[in-house]
Parts: C-alpha cells; structure tokens; sequence
C-alpha cells in the first residue's frame, strides 16, 4: 500500500487531529468483530482462496474510496472498507499456510519456517512500496499514492486465482452450520490452553496495531520532516520479514527465549515515554514491533496445534476479533490522551499493555 508512510501527512491535509484519528481508528475497528468471525467460518466452510480474492478487492476499494477523499468523513469511510479487508484475511492466511505445511510434511514442525518466509515476502513488498510512496508523494502528491495502490490490490486477485488452496479443512465430515458455529465457539471458549493464547494473539495484535496506527505520530510531535516517513516506515514494516525469520529460527520452546523476549517487550516502551530523542524513539518502535512479530507466529502455531483444521480459520479469525474488540476503546482513549497531554503521555497506555503481555506465557504444555 503505497499511501501507508505518508498517510497521517494526508490525514492533517484534510482535516484530521489526533482526537478523529483515534475515531478512525476505532471506525474500521468496529468494522473487524462484526465480519471477523463469520468470514473465518465461511473460509473453512467455503473457500479459503475465496476470502482472500474478496480481502483484495476490499483494499482496492479502501485505497480508491481514500484516494477520493476531501473530509474527515469520507476518508473513515475509507478505513471501514479497510476494515473489511483486514476481517477477510485475518486468520485465513496463516491457516492456509498451517495446512499446506500439514498436508506436505505431516507435521507442523516446519509452519513458523514457512510463515516466516509468507512474511518476509510481505514485508519486502510493503518496505519497498513505503520507500516508493514516500518518493513518489514528495515528487507528486499524497493523494496519488492512494490511486496507484488500486491497481497493485487487483493483481492480488489475479494471483489468487491461480493458487490451488489445501483442501485438509474439507477432509472431514461437513456439518450443520449451526454445529459448525458451536463447534468453533466452544474451541474458543472452553479450552484453557485456548483460552490463553487467544488472550495472548489478541494483545499482540492490540499493540502491534498500536504501533502502527499510533506510532508516526511521535514523529509529528518531534517535528520530522516528510522525508523520513518513508524509511521510517520501510524499518517497521521490515519488522514483519526479520521477526518472522527469527521466528523460525529461534527456539523459543525455551523458557529462557521467551523470558528474554518478555523483558524487552516490557522495557521498550519505556522509550516512548521518556524519550524525545528521534532516533531513539524510532528504534523503540522497531524493536517492539519486531518481538511482537515474533511472538505473534509463535502464538499462532500453538494455537494452530491446539484447533482441528475444520475450525482453524474460524477460531484464529476469533483472536483476531477480540484484538479489535480491545483496540476499538483501546484507539479513543490513546487518541483522546494524545491531544489533551500529547503522545509521549499517552504512551503509557502502550507500556501498561506491554508489562501485561509479557508475564502472559507463550510456551508449549511442556518447556525444555
């Protein structure tokens, strides 16, 4: 999405403040929960491939809707239909690649290996598009990288088509949808372990869209010039590539990985708070990015180990859902206090989460 680096640049054009930044924010967040579920159930009842064709053509639409936008209004129109799109592909991914992984090997050992390899791609292409659309609105306009981001979301779709999607979440027998629901709601809610990662997955996504929702707004407040948005957005992005390949590499079956990770997760945040410095605050933001990255895969294939394939895509759409459930106050309360007391202050919201997930474990049943 080339508009990404510079889209709070395009949002002050038109009318925005942190206050109807955090309205925003909290719009398509409201979006998520509605569609996250039910879409994640169609996946495993329909067609993975399917949802994901539909996810393009949602984003195609957010960045043209944005693209056009003159007001506030619009423009969270905009990030409603983005909203649409992050509900599609939330949770239908990572359950095809599980299943991919299953069906060719047998065994889950090489998901986070495979993933990682999902991310790095991604998080390639969204480096390289945040460099190009930092460029290119200095040379042209913001409103533009909107508009050439079109065509990119409808060669998805292309790509979609021609990719045959594992077919292991039909190998089982196909039941009601009233007991396909139950089924997925009662692995949600009445499995401990469950239970646990999905809190797990919900704050990591809760602090990873935090971050990148939130977090170039430290580089307003410190007065960084238009130039920077660009790389600064190509380095947290590129969090995504190097926390998944980390993620695969790592052991983090070990008690001390997962402590180490921890403590860093609860210390760097601490920067935002106290720090006016910008590239301090800048390599506060990557490095959290980076371990939520990382904990994120790792959560997700025990998750993934712990659901049949029939109920995957439902019940990781689930994590997903309660992740928006708590970023919808999550996002008017950080806006709010980022306008009143400005963002450093605000940013105490983002050290208090983090401290809470970092004494949550995120190991399997038996750590070496």
């Amino acid at each position: 999405m080339l508009w990404v680096p510079i889209e709070k640049l395009f949002q002050t054009e038109i009318g925005f403040d942190a206050a109807s930044i955090g309205l925003m924010a909290a719009a398509y967040a409201a979006v998520v929960p509605l569609l996250e579920v039910p879409t994640g159930i169609l996946a495993d009842r329909w067609s993975r491939k399917g949802i994901l064709i539909a996810s393009s053509v949602a984003a195609a639409a957010s960045a043209l809707i944005g693209g056009l936008s003159q007001s506030v209004g619009l423009y969270i129109v905009a990030a409603m239909v983005l909203g649409v799109y992050f509900a599609l592909s939330s949770g239908t991914v990572d359950s095809v690649v599980y299943d991919t992984v299953l069906e060719e090997t047998g065994s889950s050992e090489l998901y986070e290996r495979s993933i990682g390899r999902v991310r790095v791609v991604e998080s390639i292409a969204l480096a390289g598009s945040a460099l190009l659309g930092g460029v290119l609105a200095e040379l042209t306009s913001p409103r533009l990288t909107y508009f050439l981001t079109v065509p990119f979301a409808l060669v998805a779709v292309a790509a979609y088509l021609r990719f045959d999607e594992p077919q292991l979440h039909r190998a089982e027998e196909r039941t009601a949808l009233r007991v396909h629901i139950a089924t997925t709601l009662r692995a949600m809610t009445h499995a401990p372990r469950v239970r646990s990662l999905i809190l797990v997955l919900a704050l990591t996504a809760l602090l990873s869209q935090t971050v990148f929702e939130f977090g170039p707004l430290w580089l307003v407040d410190l007065a960084a010039a238009p130039a920077a948005y660009g790389p600064y957005w190509a380095l947290l992005v590129g969090t995504l590539g190097v926390g998944a390949y980390l993620a695969g590499r790592l052991d983090l079956d070990r008690r001390w990985v997962i402590v180490a990770l921890a403590v860093v997760l609860a210390a760097t945040p601490l920067l935002l708070v106290f720090s006016r410095n910008l590239p301090v605050v800048v390599a506060a933001q990557t490095v959290l990015a980076l371990v939520l990255a990382i904990l994120g895969i790792h959560a997700g294939r025990l998750l993934h180990d712990g659901v049949a394939s029939s109920i995957r895509a439902g019940v990781s759409s689930g994590a997903g859902t309660f992740s928006w459930l708590l970023f919808l106050p999550f996002s008017l309360v950080i806006g709010a206090l980022a306008r009143r007391d400005g963002v450093a202050r605000a940013g105490w919201l983002v050290v208090a989460t983090a401290a809470l997930l970092a004494v949550l474990p995120v190991r399997p049943d038996r750590t070496r």
